[in-house]
């Protein structure tokens, strides 16, 4: 692991040490998921999962004149 410093305001290291009593928890391990949890949510993977599913879904609109060429640059990046 790598040891790096972050600040936090009175509010959100007060919350943490609640939170890290209630759960045994050290703060540091709760810091960690944390920000694994916004990693696996903003990234990339998650993007492509959002992709998939939004594939499709204006299939049959006709007031899209350039939807379709959009389209295909969505899909020639999700390798499909």
């Amino acid at each position: 692991m790598i040891r790096t410093q972050v600040y936090l305001t009175e509010r959100e290291r007060q919350a943490l040490r609640e939170l890290s009593r209630s759960t045994g928890k050290p703060m540091s391990q709760l810091i960690r998921e944390a920000i694994d949890s916004v990693v696996r949510r903003t990234g990339h993977s998650g993007r492509r999962e959002v992709l998939r599913s939004l594939a499709g879904i204006w299939r049959d609109r006709d007031d899209l004149p350039y939807f379709r060429e959009v389209r295909e640059e969505w899909e020639r990046g999700l390798g499909r």
